[in-house]
């Protein structure tokens, strides 16, 4: 899996989408923050992306999801990038977590 920035569509100030970005932060997963207009109505950027006007809504180029909902992102980033914790990799990709330079 290449490691491209997912894109979080989000809030100044929303609980719900900073839910999401710890989340992003705890397992390593670099991502750009696109900070919508506050008004429901006008999220026409959001809208494009992800068909509804919500927020958070994250789009990962690297498996080329979109989703929306701060709680199905939530699970969508544990499975996807906490598995390469799980399998020794560091978030950040540098390197194993078991002590192991993956060799011999």
């Amino acid at each position: 899996m290449s490691d491209q920035p997912l894109t979080l569509y989000r809030l100044q100030g929303c609980p719900f989408c900073e839910r999401v970005v710890r989340s992003l932060q705890e397992h390593g997963v670099e991502y750009e923050s696109r900070f919508v207009e506050a008004r429901h109505s006008r999220r026409n950027a959001v809208q494009r992306v992800s068909g509804a006007r919500t927020v958070p809504a994250v789009v990962d180029p690297n498996t080329g999801v979109t989703m929306s909902e701060s709680a199905n992102i939530v699970e969508y980033v544990e499975a996807t990038y906490g598995q390469r914790e799980r399998e020794g990799v560091r978030a950040d990709g540098s390197g194993r977590t078991d002590g192991s330079n993956g060799g011999n």
